[in-house]
Formats: structure tokens, sequence, C-alpha cells
């Protein structure tokens, strides 16, 4: 084992606080990348949050809920922050922030504007690495708002890449490196490399910084930092960490060995320049920028603060890289602290000298091996270097998204003691019903620009990447979900800070059964406190998401945005939308809830059979809305959303998008001992066995014909896990023939290979689907003229290319036409498109129930793909070819282009970019260019899952599963 999987071992439960969580994980990239704009720190009359704290205001304006900055680093509760700022003496404000356009600015909604990377981290943050180019000519930002304002939707966005300050190669090539020789010894390298062709000079300011936690209550402290005396030569600040204790930052030489200026001001707000008040400090938080760029006497010549830069000028010829080093550490142990991996009795200097050079290389040289190890360890023996590449810098990306997320919503609606009541508005505004919400923990972010907050399912998929690397922090995220400071009194999960009364596909319960997978398999606990967490969500879907009680679910949006005509959120027209995709995704999760009473019922960890048969109950009855209640569309072959008017009519929405596949998603197999249970009971899942011609009850109500077997929720679990399921009488092969010869199969589930095995140890396999209708949306899905792209499953047909729908229904009209693209639409803000575009979730998904239903076929079905190719493929190995298309998507082509780049040519072709990784919201339709947010690692971050099972170093849910149950046996 090597020693960073030791200190992953090693960690504690966050949510028992984040002090316990252990302690290398005090540490780590926990600053947002955006605090601006965001929902928390809003505190208008009106609920526009762009508005209130601009871009332009962040540099000025100290923050209530959080921090930002470029390779934000910080301890755990975000007290002491790290962070860069730079100058290249051309540009008006010094750069301490990344920056972008707000949801107005962007014609596709909001959009940063810069270049940056997350090339190397491991889950102790012991080891991490940042990457960004800065142009040495003015930064372009008055081009990049004025082009992006006079561009319409139907136009690319204006990128930094096209304003044209890159093409001459004029640009510097910042890297920062953190790493921790221990807990709280932490490392900063910082290298400038000079990519033109000529001598040029920056300003390079590497900035600690208190989060400002003086001024919301009367009486609260105010740590100082302060210039100590100099240790051989070597600037250094004191620094009263509020818990850790007495830290001192060593700010080393230039590489002239010109010392460093300190540079002195206070994280307060600049009030006399935003409101014309009288100053909170003469020193206030643009204090640093404004001296460094105009000289301004806006620095504490006291050399104290609570923010404070060491200012190092720079020339650096054509080519050249110049390096700096600080290093933060306990001020009463030299930097020398408990598991620095110091070998006993090794002789180790303690002056600031060696701790900034022969100790400082000792530790970067074992951090780095030490990653290097951990990466080998993760990285299948037979991938490609080039997967290889891409499966670490997207397990990076998930490491570096981690985030602070402080959000008392009580607190933010009341307002805080020392300062002004907010507008009485807020009382009924957003996120009026959440008081009970009261988030400080550290989560993982979809994009910590773009989205520097948690999303409901998001965080699902994030989690199943995440296993792989730190089973701990992600079996956290989905217990943190449910917590009763997060969950709402009445079951709700809160589904992203702009609205918590949103709802999100119910994928936790699914995201929970493929951690433990992942971890192998033993956590039982885990799963158990999921369980009853979900329960109460489970009922509250049930009871909230069903308006009509006949179990065609709703829920509006559902994180696909704008992928149908009309707002599913808000309809147009009144109204009730009976929703596919919902009542899909409560199909899909009643069997995973299913499998995981199951296996709590099978380990020995508690009774299940109850609850296991509580969700085949659902399941029967969710079952029978999709078959009856017309939601199937027989001429088309797909399930479409039913707007019902409030004057009666049903108004069929038809649209081809995933939306009508996600009921596929749902299935599951039930084994012979849990069919036999439910026939006793005789209820609703029974009615269902024997309406489709699979179990008959006799005069005892408890057997059933050798023939047939039902279900019970134990079946469904093992299901939704997967569970085995060899070929046997009756096999697949009439589920394909009579897919081929007429699109249509019996009801019958014996006669259409749904119960296979010998008598005694008979299997069914159960899905919304069904046998008649899961061929037909396969072959509609694996069509190239529709769905089946070169880089994997589109969102909406490409069929809507040549045949837009328009639906026209109570005076209201709404198109949609295929738009591989950027959205042309400002539903949900324009800035994510589901209409046409490859998204990573709804493929993953796919994939992984493409693989469940050959766990229970075999090789007996097969299914043409593409379709029309008259090539006959089992469904691993479409599910194979589906991965690759989609870890194509970054890796080298025979073109030797990467698809994520498009057609940018210097990320394609120049060695200084074209293996620095981006991992997108969504990639273009048809050549899988990159599109939406660029950091969005957390569910595009599933490429490095699917890279490792690809080549079979993943044991599926299924195999976990079928392990447990044969032990239970013996």
């Amino acid at each position: 084992m090597s020693a960073e999987r030791e200190r992953v071992a090693g960690f504690g439960r966050m949510e028992d606080g984040l002090r316990q969580a252990g302690d290398w994980y005090r540490w780590g990239p926990y600053v947002s990348e955006r605090q601006w704009g965001t929902v928390r720190e809003d505190y208008s009359a009106d609920g526009e949050a762009w508005d209130y704290l601009p871009f332009d205001h962040a540099r000025s304006r100290a923050y209530r809920w959080g921090e930002d900055g470029l390779a934000g680093f910080c301890d755990v509760e975000q007290r002491l922050c790290l962070g860069l700022a730079l100058w290249n003496g051309r540009d008006p404000i010094l750069k301490e922030r990344l920056f972008g356009l707000t949801g107005a600015q962007g014609n596709h909604g909001e959009d940063v504007k810069e270049c940056w990377w997350y090339l190397d981290a491991i889950p102790s943050h012991a080891w991490n690495r940042w990457r960004y180019h800065y142009p040495q000519a003015e930064f372009p930002y008055a081009d990049l708002l004025r082009e992006n304002g006079l561009r319409n939707r139907t136009e690319p966005e204006y990128e930094v890449f096209d304003t044209g300050v890159f093409d001459d190669g004029r640009y510097w090539i910042v890297e920062v490196h953190y790493a921790k020789a221990g807990p709280d010894d932490l490392l900063i390298r910082v290298t400038v490399t000079n990519a033109g062709p000529d001598q040029a000079s920056v300003h390079v300011l590497p900035t600690a910084w208190f989060r400002n936690t003086w001024d919301w209550d009367d009486g609260a402290d105010k740590p100082v930092l302060a210039a100590a005396a100099d240790q051989a030569g070597v600037p250094t600040v004191s620094v009263p960490h509020p818990f850790i204790g007495a830290l001192e930052l060593l700010a080393g030489p230039g590489p002239d060995g010109t010392p460093p200026e300190l540079l002195f001001c206070d994280n307060e707000t600049n009030t006399k320049l935003l409101f014309g008040t009288e100053p909170v400090s003469p020193y206030p938080k643009d204090g640093i920028g404004a001296h460094v760029i105009s000289g301004a006497a806006t620095v504490n010549p006291e050399r104290t603060g609570t923010k404070c830069s060491a200012w190092y000028q720079l020339t650096v010829a054509g080519g050249q890289t110049a390096e700096l080093r600080l290093r933060l550490r306990p001020a009463n142990e030299g930097g020398v602290a408990p598991g620095a991996g110091v070998a006993p009795g090794a002789n180790v200097a303690r002056g600031a000298d060696v701790a900034l050079g022969a100790d400082f290389d000792r530790v970067l040289a074992l951090r780095q091996a030490e990653a290097d190890e951990f990466y080998a360890e993760l990285t299948p023996a037979t991938c490609s270097a080039d997967e290889a590449i891409v499966m670490r810098q997207a397990f990076a990306g998930l490491l570096w998204s981690k985030q602070l997320f402080y959000y008392d919503v009580a607190r933010w609606l009341d307002g805080d003691p020392t300062q002004p009541p907010p507008p009485p508005e807020r009382l009924t505004g957003r996120n009026c019903r959440w008081r009970s919400f009261d988030a400080f923990d550290i989560m993982s972010m979809p994009d910590k620009w773009e989205y520097p907050w948690f999303a409901a399912w998001d965080l699902a998929f994030h989690c199943v990447a995440l296993a792989h690397l730190d089973p701990a922090f992600a079996k956290y995220q989905l217990i943190l979900l449910c917590r009763e400071w997060f969950q709402h009194p009445n079951g709700a999960l809160p589904a992203y800070e702009w609205d918590f009364s949103d709802v999100n596909p119910p994928v936790q319960a699914w995201a929970a059964l493929e951690v433990f997978a992942v971890d192998g398999g033993h956590d039982i606990d885990f799963l158990s406190r999921v369980f009853d967490k979900l329960l109460v969500n489970f009922t509250w879907w049930v009871n909230r998401e069903d308006a009509e009680g006949n179990n065609l679910f709703e829920g509006g949006f559902l994180g696909l945005d704008n992928i149908g005509p009309i707002d599913r959120s808000h309809l147009p027209v009144g109204g009730i939308l009976e929703q596919s995709d919902a009542t899909g995704w409560m199909g899909f999760y009643a069997m995973a809830m299913a499998s995981i009473a199951l296996i709590l019922d099978r380990s020995g960890q508690r009774p299940g059979t109850d609850l296991m048969l509580k969700f085949l109950e659902h399941f029967a009855a969710i079952r029978e809305a999709l078959d009856d209640r017309g939601l199937w569309d027989e001429d088309d072959g797909l399930y479409y959303d039913r707007l019902l008017t409030p004057d009666g009519e049903a108004v069929p929405v038809r649209v081809r998008s995933v939306v009508g596949m996600i009921p596929a998603l749902a299935l599951g197999v039930v084994d012979q001992g849990s069919i036999e249970r439910s026939m006793v009971v005789g209820k609703r899942f029974a009615d269902y066995l024997v309406g489709h011609d699979l179990a008959l009850p006799d005069g005892s109500g408890g057997s059933y014909r050798s023939g047939g077997g039902g279900g019970s929720a134990a079946g469904a679990s093992a299901s939704a896990a997967g569970a085995d399921g060899s070929a046997g009488p009756g096999g697949a092969g009439g589920l394909a023939g009579d897919a081929e010869r007429n699109g249509q199969m019996p009801r019958g589930l014996v006669s259409t290979g749904m119960l296979r095995g010998e008598p005694g140890n008979q299997r069914l396999l159960l899905s919304l689907a069904g046998p008649d209708r899961l061929a037909r949306l396969l072959t509609r899905l694996f069509d190239e003229a529709e769905f089946l792209s070169p880089h994997g499953l589109r969102a909406l047909s490409a069929w809507h290319r040549q045949h837009p729908y328009t639906i026209n229904v109570g005076g209201y009209q709404a198109s949609v036409d295929y738009e591989p693209a950027e959205s042309t639409t400002p539903l949900f803000g324009g800035n994510s498109n589901w209409r046409g575009p490859i998204w990573f979730p709804v493929n993953y998904l796919v994939i992984s129930a493409l693989e469940r239903y050959h766990r229970f076929f075999g090789d007996d079905l097969t299914i043409e793909y593409p379709t029309g190719s008259g090539r006959r493929l089992t469904l691993d190995q479409i599910a194979v070819d589906l991965s690759d298309r989609l870890i194509s998507i970054f890796t080298r082509g025979p073109d030797d282009r990467r698809p994520c780049f498009g057609g940018t040519e210097f990320l394609q072709a120049d060695p200084a970019w074209r293996d620095n990784l981006l991992f997108n919201e969504y990639f273009h339709g048809d050549n899988g260019a990159g599109l939406g947010a660029a950091h969005q690692t957390g569910w595009t971050g599933l490429v490095a899952d699917l890279i490792r099972r690809r080549h079979g170093e993943v044991r599926s849910i299924g195999d976990v599963i079928v392990d447990i149950v044969r032990h239970a046996r013996r």
C-alpha cells in the first residue's frame, strides 16, 4: 500500500466535525474561484445576485460567506486563505481572481474567460499542482465584455483565445505547487515561465488573508497578520491561526536573491470607493492592488493587517523560468511536524535557509513520488499513456473542486446583528422555506467558477468517481445531503442554492450503491445510514411529486434544463406535466432502494424483507402507469411527457430526447425465493406478475407455476444491482428475434425470456420499459441519424435537425430543434444545453444499464449496433463501445487531435497547451468539442471511472451483491 493510500485509509468522518476528519484534511484547495455573484452574497430585494455583488466589486468588498482567489488553498474552516495575485504592468487591476461574464453579459449565460488547469492532486492534498496562462499584453477585459454583448444566442461565444492575446506566444506560464511536509507544514512553490521570445517583467504576489469573520457579530475576535523579524534574511509573517495555533509564513528571495517586500492591508470593504461612506479601514481589501499599480498609500506602514502579500518583481528572459518559494509552518517547531516523512534520527536543520532550500527540495520530491506511486496503483496496466494522463487529470480536477460551502439560510434571511437589516422582500423570496438549512461543510463543487455551489444530482455522480480516490469523502458527500441540516424536515433534498426547492433526479441511492461497490462492498453501516434518510425522501417524492396519485410523476426540469419546448418547472399554460423521466427516475429510485434493502437483509445487518416488498410494490404501480396511461407512443417507439391542461386536454410533448429513455434505466433481477415470498402476500406486485402470464396463484396462495416466477423487493434489489443471471431456458433470443421481425413482443414474460434459470434457481428480469419496448428504445438510441454520435449519445435526437417540433397549446407556442452546441434559448439562464450535446451523466447511466441487462441475458441477446449497420453485438460489447466513444473525447485520435479541444489550433498542437485538459460540462453533439462550464470535472470526471472500468479494474455492484448473497447462504 502506498504512503498516500495509508493516509486515505486513516481519514475520519467529516460529518462528525471538520476538525475531527483527520490531520491531513486540515489544509486543501477549499477556496472558491468565484464568490461574487452567488446567492449567498446576495442581500438584494429582487434576488438579482449577479448585480448585487459583481466582479468589479469583488476586489474591494469583504465577502460574508466565503472567499475566492487564484490557486486558492486554506484550512478546513477557511479561516486562513492562501492564493496568488499577478500584474503584468499593463492591466488596470491586480489579477487576484478569475474574470468572467455574468448571466446577462454572456450570449450563452455566465462564462469564465481565463485559461487555467488542475494538473495534479492527491486526496490528502499533500501534493497539488495548478497552472495558469497570463497574457503579457493587457488582459482584454473590455474586449470580452463588448464583443460578447454584441453577439446573439445563435453565434458562438467570444473566448479569450479569440481576442488574439495569446497568438504571438507572449504570455506567462504560472504554476503553483502545494506540498505538505506535515499536516500543518505547507510548502508553496510558484514557477513563472516567460513563454514569449523577449525578456519581460511581471509582478507576483503570493497572498495570505483571513476570511472576514469579525464584521458580522458583536465582539468577534479579529486575528492580525504581522511582519516578524527576518530569519536569515527571509521575510517572515506571524500568523496567529484561530484553531491551529501560532504559524509563520516564510517568503524566500527571488531568483536574483532579492527578498520580496511584505505588503499589508485589511480584508475590509472599501466603503468610501463603493458607497461614498466613511472608510472602515484606511487600508481596505483592495489596498495592495492600488499600491502596486498606482503607488497609492493604501498599505499599512506598520506592516500589520488581515491580508498580506509578498511582492516579487521579476524580469525573466524569453523561454526562461523563475522560481519562488514560500513556507507556512508551525512557528514553534521550525517546520518539522509529526508525519513529515523524516526518517528517525535524520539531521534536519530548522532554519529558514534550509526550510526553503534542501529540506524544501526533499519534501517536494517525496510528495511528488508519493503521488506518482498513488496513481500507479490506480492506473490499469493495460491502459495507454494518453488514457493515464486523462484519468489522472480528471481525478485531480475532482480533488481541486472541493470547497467550503457556508450558508446558514436563517441567518442569511434575517441578517447579521452588526449589519443593516436585509430588505423585507427576502422573507418571502428565495429559499425562505429552508430555514433549517445550515451548511458549513467541505463539498465537491460542479465547477468552482461557474457553479460554485453544490447541486444534488451532480454530486451523486461526483461521488462515484471520488470513491476511487477517497471513499470516506465520497460517502461523506452522500450522507451530508441527507443530514438534518441539509434535508428539509418534509424529506426533500436541497437542489442548489438558486432554488433549494427545485427538484433534481433522485440518483442518490444508486450512487450510494456504486460508492459501496467501488469501496469493496464492506461498509454496510454506510448503506444503512443513507437508506434510513432516503426512505424519508422517497416518501416525499410519492407524496409531493405525484399530483394525481396515479404513479405518473412530475418534478419540473429535473436537471435537464432546456430539453423540452417549455419550462417544465413553470408551465406556461398551467396544469400538470406527467413526465416520463420523472416516472422513470422513480422506478430507478425504487430499484436502488430495494437493492440496498436486499444488502442490509442478506448481510445480516437488519431485516429488510418488508422494505424490499414495499419498493417492489412501488415498481409494479409505476410500471402499470407507464403501460396504461399514455406516455408510450406506439408509432414512435418512445416515451413522451404528457401535458394535462386546466381544461382537461392531454397533450403529448413529442420531443425525441433522453427524457423518453429514462424508464429503460430502471431494471432489476428477482430471485426465486423473493418471487415465492411476494406471491404469499398476493398484492399489487403479484397481480402484476399474473397479468404478465408469469405467476398464477394456486389454491394455497403461496406457490407459483414452474414456468413462472414473481418478484419481490429482494428481486428488485438484486436487479438494480445487476444480480447474476446466467443463460437458461427461454433465453433472450425471443427478445431480439421478435424485435427484429416486427418490433412487437408478446406480453408474457416467460415467452420473452425474462425468466431464466432452472427450477429452484430461477431469476426474473424486471424493467420499467418492458421487453416489448426495450428493443425499440435501443434501436432508436443506437441510430447514428438520431442519438448515437461518434463520441457518445446525444441528449436530443439529431432527427430534429430537419424536423423541429412545435407545441401549440392554450394559445402558447414553442419549438425545439437539434442544437449540437450552445443553447439558443434563455431557459434556465441559457448557459447549458440539453438539445443535442453529449452529457456524461446520462451516458454513464445508459452504459451501466446495458451492462446490467447483459448480466441477465448474456450472449443470448444481441442488438443491431449501430442501427442499420447489419452488425449485431451483445449489450456488454455495446457498453464497451459507448465507453470508448466517451473516452475518445479526451484522447488523441489517429489525427493526433483531441476532440474536446475542437478547432482551437494551439490547444491541439502547442506543447504548452495540448496536454492540459479541460473537463467541460457537455460536448458538441457532432464533433465532441467541449462546451459549457470549462472546469466541470464533477460529473465529467466520470471519464476516470470509465477508464478504470474499461480495463477491468472495478467490480460491479452486481458482483458485490452476488458475493453478499452467496455468503449469506453459507
